[in-house]
């Protein structure tokens, strides 16, 4: 009897202004869309960069009230040069920095405009 197979996850992050987090993934980031659920004030759409699909669902101030960010890891190859490709795109804060960490990864985070936290890593 099959148990099923886990293909793919498709993480869905809260946003609150469509626009402002389709031009930062888009723009800032490199993905690009895969599907808008709508052409003008599309509430919910699917950004794609290489084998990672993320999916936006916009929330209105009222829900926001009643929400949390989330937190994503991504698995990079070539964790250096997304760094340094990022670096360059304004999407840092202060203290972003490519650090080796006890758990045996080199990593780097920031925050989407919603905050929600984006972590990029490679395993050691």
């Amino acid at each position: 009897m099959s148990k099923g197979y886990f293909e793919q996850i498709h993480p869905i992050l809260p946003v609150r202004d469509m626009i402002v987090s389709l031009q930062f993934y888009v723009e800032k980031l490199g993905f690009e869309i895969a599907f808008a659920a709508a052409e003008k004030s599309p509430k919910y759409t699917g950004i794609r960069k290489d084998n990672v699909e993320i999916h936006l669902q916009y929330h209105s101030s009222e829900e926001w009230k009643h929400m949390s960010a989330s937190s994503l890891r991504f698995v990079i190859q070539d964790i250096e040069g997304l760094f340094d490709f990022y670096k360059t795109r304004g999407v840092f804060h202060d203290k972003t920095s490519l650090k080796k960490t006890p758990w045996k990864t080199q990593e780097f985070a920031f925050y989407d405009p919603d905050r929600n936290g984006l972590t990029f890593y490679k395993d050691l």
